[in-house]
């Protein structure tokens, strides 16, 4: 099984996250922001792998930090999780609707870190969110997962909606990313023969 657990203790947040990649979609998530929760139970739900996060946060403050340093943490979950990659698909991708939002989402666990975010998400806020945040999360997640993230809204106009179909099309991208194929077991999935 590809697992992997992470603590993260800083001033900012104490984190706990354990990553399964071959699970079944099971959710334990615990940030103190709801819609944060709903996000990951989506995002653990369409990846079809299983997911527990225990956060502590200064929430007090915003919700900037622990939704960065969760996203850090998942990251590096991914990394050591998916170890030296071999045999992994490698590349996945993803063109989801919600409701009037379609989200594009392009993934590549090529060893380098990049993220293309092109989103109009129309308000400030969902409940008590921030929506910036949302492409802080891809930012955090991308740089200790060590891959290339592209996230396009192709449509929509509310914002749930678009937030909501962005961390779905990330699942599903993922899900294909990091699901193996038994022919090229032993291989990494680069002519480089290193990722």
């Amino acid at each position: 099984m590809r697992k992997a657990e992470i603590k993260r203790n800083t001033q900012e947040t104490k984190i706990e996250l354990i990553l399964n990649l071959d699970g079944n979609g099971k959710a334990e998530i615990n940030t103190g922001c709801g819609f944060l929760d709903h996000m990951l139970t989506l995002f653990a739900s369409h990846g079809g792998l299983d997911l527990k996060v225990e956060c502590n946060g200064d929430t007090h403050v915003d919700y900037h930090h622990t939704a960065e340093d969760i996203a850090i943490c998942l990251g590096q979950a991914f990394a050591d999780a998916l170890g030296d990659k071999k045999g992994i698909v490698r590349y996945g991708s993803m063109l989801l609707p919600m409701d009037e939002a379609l989200i594009l989402c392009a993934i590549d666990f090529s060893g380098r870190a990049y993220l293309g975010f092109k989103m109009d998400i129309p308000s400030a806020k969902v409940g008590d969110f921030d929506t910036e945040l949302c492409e802080e999360f891809w930012l955090g997640f991308v740089r200790k997962a060590e891959c290339t993230l592209h996230l396009n809204q192709l449509s929509g106009s509310n914002s749930h909606h678009i937030i909501e179909g962005v961390f779905k099309a990330a699942g599903r991208a993922i899900r294909q990313a990091v699901s193996t194929d038994r022919r090229f077991a032993d291989k990494i999935p680069s002519t480089k023969g290193v990722l």
